[in-house]
């Protein structure tokens, strides 16, 4: 690629909302699902008794099993969320940035 077409690129305002929108918007993400990662996990190292209880006085099942189960239905939530805001705002301001360059080159 031309230095002169990434500088005019790293140089467009709308270019630079998309990085810091997207950037902060994926930060945000990562660090819930880290804490609620690490809150299952550091719940299993220092209470196993917790998720290790009984649902029911007769069942089977412990409260580790749906816990677990919500995490990884919480992680294609959180997916999901991040494609839908992906396919909106950030291919706009994509596709913007590109309308933009297109037209200065010209």
């Amino acid at each position: 690629m031309d230095k002169e077409l990434v500088n005019k690129i790293q140089n467009n305002p709308a270019y630079q909302k998309l990085v810091t929108t997207r950037s902060g918007y994926a930060w945000k993400m990562s660090v819930i699902m880290l804490v609620v990662y690490y809150t299952y996990i550091l719940l299993i190292a220092f209470s196993p008794e917790t998720l290790g209880a009984k649902i029911s006085e007769t069942g089977m099942m412990t409260w580790g099993i749906p816990v677990g189960l919500a995490i990884i239905i919480f992680a294609f939530i959180m997916t999901g969320l991040y494609v839908k805001r992906a396919n909106s705002e950030f291919d706009d301001l994509s596709n913007q940035v590109k309308a933009e360059i297109e037209k200065e080159m010209k």
